[in-house]
């Protein structure tokens, strides 16, 4: 019996014209380098973003000081921040209806993001969800020592919802690394959707239970799920 499913946010649940990896990127790059988008994307999608940045800057083979991406990640929360005070975010294409329902069914909402705490809350207040009333739960990857593809996300939910077993909880994303981090929790299922980050190929690679395209289709692979 599913009892919690963990959403990621960006990409995910979140459409913010994937602004993070935009300006990943820029910031990256006005440090003197070239990294194409789909290069950040694969590398960095779904990661803490200083992990983030420090893999993408790998992809050249060369060795980049610890140093390097504090100061690349400074710039990139610098300018995150001031694309957030003025972009316009929206919920993905029935997210709040699918929410509504699931804790309707009393099957517990939370939320799980690479963004740090302040970040998510400021995405949370633009589209005016609530702790409480329209999700059960926010978790960052500034409230765990690890993050993705670490299980400490997911474990940290199952705590905050007092949920028993991760064979009962379904973990959803855009990117692999959502995909491994609820396998390596051992979540009941594993779902890729392609709204985000990574393309259904891209997605089919870290082997989920099943990717969509829609976040309504997950109700329905919920409804069907026999538990092993």
């Amino acid at each position: 019996m599913i009892e919690l499913v963990v959403f990621d946010m960006a990409g995910t649940t979140v459409d913010e014209d994937n602004v993070v990896y935009k300006t990943v990127r820029a910031a990256i790059n006005a440090a003197g380098y070239a990294f194409t988008q789909e290069q950040v994307q694969t590398a960095g999608a779904g990661k803490e973003k200083s992990q983030a940045i420090h893999d993408v800057l790998a992809l050249d083979g060369n060795d980049h000081s610890a140093e390097e991406v504090a100061t690349i990640f400074a710039n990139f929360k610098q300018q995150l921040a001031s694309a957030y005070a003025t972009l316009e975010v929206r919920e993905q294409p029935g997210a709040s209806a699918v929410f509504s329902s699931l804790r309707g069914q009393n099957i517990k909402v939370v939320l799980n993001t690479g963004y740090d705490r302040s970040t998510a809350e400021g995405l949370l207040k633009k589209l005016g969800w609530e702790i409480g009333k329209d999700i059960d739960a926010l978790v960052t990857a500034s409230d765990v020592a690890n993050g993705r593809p670490a299980a400490d996300m997911i474990e940290k939910a199952m705590e905050i919802t007092g949920i028993r077993t991760s064979r009962s909880v379904v973990k959803i994303g855009d990117s692999q690394i959502d995909i491994e981090e609820g396998q390596n929790a051992d979540c009941a299922i594993t779902l890729g959707i392609t709204t985000g980050a990574q393309t259904e190929q891209q997605l089919s690679e870290s082997n989920p239970t099943a990717i969509i395209h829609h976040l309504s289709e997950l109700l329905e692979l919920i409804k069907t799920h026999r538990p092993t």
